[in-house]
């Protein structure tokens, strides 16, 4: 069996998209593109299909046409090294027309939803002890980019 792609439908803005993509997360790179022939529903040499991998996912990004908006019942999550790390790539998303959303999701200027995971949020959610794990989760769900250092704090108030 073939690997399985997601593919990421554009109206036409798929090109700006994957540059973007592809320019804001490490270890990312276009692999091929394909581009509406001669009587085809997008003018001709309007970029098809973009092939691409963001730090080991292989995606593919369509310019399909208006009419089938992202909505947040699905994201992208990348779980990433440290508070800076965070902080960039949340700027990076939110910036240029992106949004805020609650728990660390933020919405690019494309519409596309991403949850951007401090590593070791995990750890703190799923704590053994129930009281520290809960303190965790409220205190991140008062929050739009996660503040790992300040959910740590909050699970070990006691």
């Amino acid at each position: 069996m073939a690997g399985i792609t997601p593919v990421l439908w554009f109206d036409v803005e798929g090109k700006e998209a994957v540059d973007f993509y592809v320019q804001t997360f490490p270890n990312s790179h276009v692999l091929g593109s394909s581009s509406y022939p001669e009587g085809a529903p997008l003018p001709a040499g309007t970029w098809l299909t973009i092939d691409f991998e963001l730090n080991g996912l292989r995606l593919q990004a369509l310019n399909g046409g208006p009419g089938h908006p992202f909505t947040d019942a699905i994201s992208l999550s990348t779980e990433v090294d440290g508070q800076d790390e965070v902080d960039r790539l949340w700027a990076a998303i939110t910036g240029d027309g992106g949004e805020e959303g609650p728990c660390g999701w933020a919405k690019d200027r494309f519409g596309l939803w991403w949850q951007i995971v401090p590593k070791g949020m995990g750890e703190l959610l799923s704590d053994s002890d129930p009281g520290r794990a809960s303190r965790a989760m409220n205190a991140m769900m008062q929050m739009k980019k996660i503040d790992l250092a300040a959910i740590r704090a909050a699970a070990d108030a006691a």
